[in-house]
């Protein structure tokens, strides 16, 4: 068998999952490199550091990894949550 034989391909959804239908509250240290979930199907959303900054929950956000507010549009607030948070 060929290695690319064996390569498992994703069955996940292009689309992000809903983590939560707010934003998260966290502390960022400038100059200290964090890490912030794309798709929403981490367990732990919320790092913790120092800076209080509003992260992203809904995961539609125009400004990467900063909220913007897209989680109070109806597509959102109307969405089931599949991730591990609730809103």
């Amino acid at each position: 068998m060929k290695t690319f034989d064996m390569v498992q391909r994703s069955t996940l959804s292009t689309e992000p999952v809903i983590a939560s239908k707010k934003y998260f509250k966290a502390e960022l240290v400038c100059g200290k490199r964090h890490s912030w979930c794309t798709c929403g199907h981490h367990h732990q959303q919320i790092i913790q550091v120092l800076n209080h900054r509003l992260l992203c929950g809904c995961k539609y956000t125009a400004n990467p990894p900063y909220c913007d507010s897209t989680h109070k549009q109806e597509f959102i607030q109307s969405a089931l949550l599949k991730g591990l948070l609730n809103g």
